[in-house]
C-alpha cells in the first residue's frame, strides 16, 4: 500500500491509474451495451439475462462496488492531473499552442457530466429511486420485467433525450480517452498514433449507435 501511495504521488503514477481505470471502464461500457442490446431479442431473453445477474447478488454488488471505486479513482486521478498541469503552466500559450480537438478540450468536463449521468441512471433503472414502480414489474415467470422497465423508462422523450445527449458526451470522451490511455500505458507510439486514434473514434461511434438505438427504437415504436 505504501509503495502504491508513493507511486501515485508522481504524475506518472496518476497517469497509469487513470489509464488502467479508463480501460476497465471502457470494457464495462462494451459489456453493458451488449447486455442492453438484448432488448431486440425480446422480453424473455432480456429478462433471463437480468435474472441470471440477480441470481448472484454477492457477486453482482461486489462488481458494482468495484466499478464505482474504479470510476472514483479515474475521476480523482484526472482532476489531480489537470490541477498539476495548470500549476505547471499557469499562463496561457502566447503562440504556437498545440492543436487540440473538441474531445481533448472537453474531456474533463464530459467525464464529470458522464459521472452525473451514471448516478441518475442507477437511480432510474437499478435502485428504483426516481421510479420505484419499476421495481414492481414482473413477467409471467415471476422475474423482474427489465424489458418493460426499459420501454417504460424510454417512453419519456425527456429521459430519452437526456440519455442520448449523455451518450454523445460519453462517446466524445471515448474518442479521445481510449487512444490516450494506450499512450499512458506505453503502447501507443508515433508510428501507430493514427491507428489508435481511428480505433478510438470507431469504437466511440459504435457505442453511440448501439446505445442510442434503444431509446430511439422505443420512441418510434419499433420496440414495444
Amino acid at each position: 500500500m505504501n509503495l502504491f501511495s508513493r507511486a501515485y504521488r508522481s504524475s506518472l503514477g496518476k497517469k497509469y491509474v487513470m489509464a488502467v481505470t479508463g480501460f476497465l471502464l471502457f470494457l464495462f461500457v462494451i459489456v453493458h451495451m451488449a447486455g442492453n442490446l438484448q432488448v431486440y431479442l425480446g422480453p424473455n431473453a432480456m429478462n433471463a439475462y437480468a435474472d441470471l445477474l440477480k441470481s448472484k447478488p454477492v457477486l453482482l454488488w461486489t462488481a458494482r462496488a468495484g466499478l464505482f471505486l474504479i470510476a472514483v479513482l479515474h475521476i480523482i486521478s484526472a482532476l489531480q492531473l489537470a490541477a498539476e498541469n495548470r500549476a505547471a503552466r499557469p499562463q496561457n500559450y502566447a503562440e504556437g499552442k498545440p492543436i487540440a480537438t473538441l474531445a481533448s478540450r472537453t474531456i474533463l468536463l464530459s467525464g464529470l457530466i458522464i459521472f452525473a449521468f451514471i448516478v441518475y441512471h442507477l437511480m432510474h433503472f437499478t435502485l428504483g429511486v426516481t421510479n420505484p414502480d419499476f421495481m414492481e414489474l414482473h413477467d409471467p415467470l415471476g422475474r423482474h420485467d427489465v424489458y418493460n422497465m426499459v420501454i417504460d423508462g424510454f417512453r419519456s422523450p425527456y429521459v430519452s433525450l437526456f440519455y442520448i445527449i449523455s451518450m454523445g458526451l460519453l462517446c466524445l470522451h471515448l474518442s479521445h480517452g481510449v487512444s490516450s490511455l494506450f499512450q499512458s500505458l506505453g503502447i501507443r507510439r508515433t508510428s501507430t498514433l493514427a491507428t489508435f486514434n481511428q480505433f478510438a473514434r470507431v469504437a466511440a461511434l459504435l457505442v453511440f449507435i448501439g446505445n442510442c438505438s434503444i431509446p430511439i427504437a422505443v420512441l418510434v415504436g419499433a420496440v414495444r
